[in-house]
């Protein structure tokens, strides 16, 4: 049993860990951690390039100025600003700037009254216009930082590497790719090309309009890159799903090749890059080298390991990094409970999540979502809808439409369609497609026809229709053998030219990841994968496995459907597994679409004549298979 079980045994995953963990820990543009590098070199920049008045003048004001650097309310602000305009000290730039960064910039950050402010000093320096400038590429209104840029050019003010880094700033908070190849024609004709920290920037905006080659090439032409610019460079890979040449990237900095090792957000950043590739070694590589460096009391970086471990059904390392935890925080706690949600714990999950209130943890909206997951995936549907009206009543929460989702899943599977149906139609927001295919996919568990029909009406007025809902319709007519609808749905679908995603299975291997797709034969150990999968397969049988013959299959006899089961991706996977690992080791395989009954019968049966852990992952949750039993306790 895992070591979490021992912690909360008093008395669907909807929720994908790593979209929770960006919600958590990402912005819309830069992660908080890289833009906090970059605030702290453009302070070191502008402090080395800011000459302001004598060190006479300066010292004759000190008090004043020192006044102002420790003002942290906006009254006391006020009551200095009429000091000034009484003693006209407005054009005096030794007390004017601090004053516009004290008032701009953090703790007050009053935009409108900075620029009131502002518009009083006679002819302002780049430095306050710098100022200004930055206060609004943190502000609701970052466009009217390239006007402050433009105003500053008009009245014969050369912007320096720092104003353009800021202008920059702005463009990116609103994706503006012209405005960004503005600024980087302006780089070069004024001759920034050697300032880094202002190509990083560039690369930045590049990569967040989606022109990762461009952002490449400005890397290529840094003369000096530092570890914020090859955090960037790892962004933009991550962002082109080029997760490989992250992992590359990785390997340079530890061997000393690129001349920086990495940071904190470099093993933020590479955390993230190891679930979407599904690769858990680099992973637990990447785990190792934040022990070295002392990072593993960063709160985030511990709630990363916690998801990235959970993503892998490695719950032991998940819950021993939450147990070494000094400080949870609500993003630690919502982690733990998705993790053991989606890996088929859901008791121990809610477990964690009383747990959670008896420290006094305020749960979120997310905390909910994993929880309610939890409910779901255990059939808890008593449970679920306690905590579903807990949420709002006693957490004062509304319902999102991963709330909704959640509950519409929780009562699908339970065979409560109509139920689901009901609280999709009396929701306080819009249902979205994946509300709706969540309803049809319990359709097609339940083999509710006409439901199933309405329900692909509905996608069919949002115009989101996809393959995979045809697929499932598909499946609901072959279940009750209506052949008349399925031939139908099947000419439809050629004839709009309809393509089905194919499967594929996935295994890690000493940092190769390995994928097949039925029948495959492109694996160069092909010929020992088939022999294994055949020799596997007898065993079983005489275990008493026996081909689940459904009726996803139409149109083909019984020795044909038992012939195309044999070969499905995950036996693929698992029978490279077994021949490629030593007996006892943990087989691991990532599947792309929900796993189906014959490979799930079969990976259980497996699991107990070869004393072999297998955890599969779906598109939805985990299963763990252990001495002929699943996790999901055959309720997926």
């Amino acid at each position: 049993m895992t070591p979490a079980f021992h912690l909360f045994n008093s008395n669907r995953s909807s929720l994908n860990l790593q979209h929770y963990l960006c919600l958590s820990h990402y912005t819309t543009t830069t992660p908080p951690s890289i833009a906090k590098q970059f605030q702290e070199h453009h302070r070191h920049h502008q402090n080395q390039t800011n000459p302001l008045l004598s060190s006479l003048e300066r010292k004759s004001h000190q008090p004043l100025i020192s006044l102002i650097k420790s003002c942290t309310q906006k009254s006391h602000l006020l009551q200095i600003h009429g000091h000034l305009i009484r003693n006209s000290l407005l054009h005096y730039p030794a007390i004017s700037l601090p004053f516009l960064s004290r008032m701009a910039l953090s703790p007050i950050r009053d935009i409108s009254y900075s620029r009131q402010f502002f518009s009083q000093i006679p002819n302002p320096s780049v430095f306050l216009y710098n100022t200004l400038i930055r206060a609004y590429s943190m502000s609701n209104s970052p466009i009217e930082g390239f006007f402050m840029y433009q105003e500053m050019r008009k009245k014969g003010l050369r912007a320096d590497p720092v104003s353009l880094s800021f202008v920059i700033r702005c463009y990116i908070r609103i994706c503006s790719l012209i405005g960004g190849e503005q600024v980087h024609a302006r780089i070069l004709s004024d001759g920034h090309q050697s300032d880094s920290l202002l190509l990083t920037n560039l690369m930045d905006l590049y990569s967040l309009c989606d022109k990762g080659s461009e952002a490449c090439k400005v890397f290529d032409e840094m003369r000096q890159r530092d570890t914020i610019a090859w955090n960037v460079l790892i962004s933009c890979y991550m962002r082109n799903r080029r997760t490989r040449d992250v992992m590359v990237i990785f390997d340079g900095m530890l061997s000393g090749e690129l001349g920086c090792e990495p940071d904190d957000v470099t093993c933020l950043l590479l955390l993230q890059a190891c679930a979407n590739l599904g690769a858990l070694e680099f992973g637990e590589k990447v785990h190792g080298h934040i022990v070295e460096r002392g990072y593993d009391n960063a709160t985030n970086l511990c709630n990363s390991l916690i998801a990235m471990y959970s993503q892998f059904g490695n719950l032991d390392k998940a819950f021993g990094v939450f147990k070494g935890m000094h400080n949870k925080n609500v993003v630690t706690w919502s982690a733990i409970i998705s993790g053991l949600a989606m890996n088929g714990y859901g008791r121990e999950a809610i477990g964690a999540f009383e747990e959670m209130l008896k420290m006094g943890v305020l749960p979120d909206d997310l905390t909910f979502t994993g929880v309610l997951s939890a409910c779901s995936n255990c059939g808890l549907v008593d449970k679920g809808m306690l905590i579903f009206a807990r949420m709002s009543k006693e957490f004062g929460i509304v319902p999102n439409i991963h709330h909704y989702g959640c509950m519409v899943d929780l009562l699908g599977r339970a065979g409560q369609l109509h139920q689901a149906y009901q609280l999709i139609m009396s929701m306080r927001v819009k249902p979205d497609s994946t509300i709706w295919r969540t309803l049809l996919g319990a359709c097609r568990i339940h083999r509710n026809v006409i439901l199933g029909e309405h329900v692909v009406e509905h996608l069919i007025e949002l115009k989101a229709q996809e393959a995979g809902d045809y697929v499932l319709l598909f499946n609901l007519y072959s279940s009750v053998d209506n052949w008349k609808k399925v031939t139908e749905l099947r000419k439809f679908m050629k004839e709009k030219g309809i393509q089905i995603t194919p499967a594929s299975s996935s295994i890690e291997l000493k940092g190769k990841v390995h994928e097949f797709v039925v029948d495959d034969v492109s694996h160069p150990q092909k010929d020992e994968i088939y022999e294994m999968l055949d020799e596997i397969s007898k065993q079983l049988k005489i275990a008493g496995y026996v081909a689940e013959i459904t009726s996803e299959l139409p149109n083909l006899d019984a020795e044909e459907k038992r012939y195309v089961l044999s070969y499905h991706s995950e036996k693929l996977a698992i029978a490279f597994g077994v021949l490629a690992t030593p007996p006892g080791t943990t087989i691991r395989i990532a599947k792309n679409l929900r796993i189906c009954v014959d490979c799930h019968n079969f990976a259980k049966i497996l699991s107990g004549v070869y004393n072999r852990q297998v955890i599969i992952t779906d598109h939805t949750r985990f299963h763990h298979f252990r001495g002929g039993h699943c996790s999901c306790n055959d309720y997926w």
